[in-house]
């Protein structure tokens, strides 16, 4: 059976979707998997070994030249490149009418949410089959029950793996404990304090643990100066490729992280993981590891460095133990 998943977006949504890939690879070893997809996330997908072939979509992009003859021209060859695999079976885990479109683009039945658990209930006029789901659920069992519908199986919610593993790739001269600080994120709302962060990497310094981070734009990179510049022992990696920095979060002894995709990938990696929510609600899309933890600010109130790295301190003795 040849199955094509439709997760187009966000990084966080597409890591929640791998547990589901691993019930199935794991009780339907008959099934071959293909995934379409963002492009800025095939490299995500490409962790799982599961997937054997990734379609990418550029429907962000594509948004911005409607009347681009090249994105027609992309459109079109997707199209021709999905019905050229002849998928048995397309699941549609997203639920929203665009990832409803891209999947009908397969000519293929679609399997998908029904009206009542759809994200976006017009998505479901394009489906084939659709199952109901609770809502409220968190977005990663949804998942895996839309999946064990759609292909036959009990999915055994008591465990919890992703099925990934970090890419290879080494530390740049890194050595020792460090801890990957995961400051930026797509809405300011979300941000932690600058000082915050910075008494962050003082706390773990104190703790003989190296503070590393990243950046993507220009105001994430000032962010991360500031940090190695107030805490000098912390180490900046230049804006690197995705794949580059996951094999480096994969790698390290602990990760704080935002309200990011990268932390979802840092909790999938089973790695100890503080999230830091600060205007979001972690209840039904919170990152889900077998050392992850989230602090969620309550209103008014606000999420300390002592917290966090007390909260870290407990997640690696944990992992430690076990």
């Amino acid at each position: 059976m040849k199955v094509l998943i439709v997760k187009t977006s966000s990084m966080g949504d597409v890591i929640h979707t791998f547990p589901a890939v691993e019930d199935a690879r794991l009780v339907r070893p008959d099934i071959s998997f293909d995934w379409c997809v963002e492009e800025a996330f095939a490299g995500i997908v490409a962790l799982h070994p599961a997937i054997d072939r990734i379609h990418t979509v550029a429907i962000r992009r594509w948004r911005k030249t409607l009347l681009d003859g090249g994105t027609w021209r992309e459109a079109a060859a997707l199209r021709r490149t999905l019905r050229d695999c002849r998928y048995d079976l397309v699941i549609d885990a997203q639920g929203l009418l665009k990832s409803a479109l891209v999947a009908r683009q397969a000519g293929a039945p679609i399997a998908g949410f029904d009206r009542s658990s759809a994200r976006e209930p017009s998505a479901t006029l394009v489906y084939d089959v659709t199952y109901a789901v609770p809502r409220d659920l968190h977005a990663i069992e949804r998942t895996r029950r839309l999946f064990g519908l759609a292909l036959g199986y009990q999915p055994d919610l008591s465990r919890l793996d992703s099925g990934i593993v970090p890419p290879p790739g080494n530390l740049a001269g890194i050595s020792g404990r460090i801890a990957f600080l995961l400051h930026g994120t797509s809405r300011e709302d979300k941000k932690w304090p600058v000082q915050d962060w910075i008494e962050t990497a003082r706390l773990l310094v104190e703790r003989e643990t190296t503070p590393v981070t990243t950046w993507s734009n220009e105001r994430e990179k000032a962010v991360a100066e500031a940090i190695a510049g107030a805490v000098p022992s912390t180490v900046v990696v230049p804006k690197s490729p995705l794949s580059d920095i996951a094999a480096i979060i994969g790698r390290s002894t602990l990760v704080i992280g935002a309200d990011t995709g990268l932390t979802h990938l840092a909790s999938a990696f089973g790695l100890p993981t503080v999230a830091v929510f600060l205007a979001t609600e972690p209840g039904l899309t919170g990152p889900r590891g077998p050392y992850a933890s989230t602090l969620l600010a309550a209103l008014g109130d606000h999420v300390t460095p002592g917290q966090v790295v007390a909260e870290a301190d407990r997640l690696l003795e944990r992992s430690q133990a076990d």
